[in-house]
């Protein structure tokens, strides 16, 4: 068996009046993520994650912010060609554990959404993804509540 790690990092600015994606669910808040897509910052790390584990480069690389037909593009969306991505290549994806670093809103209220939201998107069990929330403590960007940052690991497999 062919077994490989990923790892994922992605940030984004907060800027009012924008609405805010994380883990495919828009959460109510005052800001939200800046970006070419809907920018959603758990998500693009998980795809980070798992395009590094397959040696399949980066997620600018299959959807360049620079391409007018990704501007504003769900990042479900994003998810669901990386699986298919993956899935060519003969891996399966083992399981995801992702961190969110955020100020404000509180994630943890929506951890089962967003997992129920990446694992029917993924077409994968709930329970092989794990999301953990966490603040710096008021330090850094994060703690200024100027941008979100995620960090994701992945495990794959292939029977080879």
């Amino acid at each position: 068996m062919n077994i490989r790690i990923g790892f994922g990092y992605d940030v984004h600015q907060l800027e009012a009046g924008r609405d805010f994606w994380l883990g495919g669910i828009k959460l109510d808040h005052t800001h939200g993520a800046k970006g070419h897509s809907d920018a959603d910052a758990l998500i693009h790390a998980i795809c980070d994650a798992i395009l590094g584990a397959a040696d399949l480069r980066d997620i600018g690389y299959h959807f360049p912010d620079t391409d007018p037909k990704y501007k504003g593009i769900g990042s479900n969306i994003l998810l669901k060609e990386v699986m298919i991505l993956l899935r060519k290549e003969g891996y399966e994806l083992g399981n995801i554990d992702a961190t969110v670093c955020l100020e404000a809103p509180k994630v943890n209220p929506h951890i089962v959404a967003m997992k129920k939201c990446m694992a029917e998107v993924m077409s994968i069990e709930e329970h092989n993804i794990s999301i953990k929330a966490t603040t710096s403590e008021k330090m850094g960007f994060v703690g200024r509540k100027e941008g979100v940052a995620v960090h994701a690991v992945v495990l794959i497999y292939r029977e080879k």
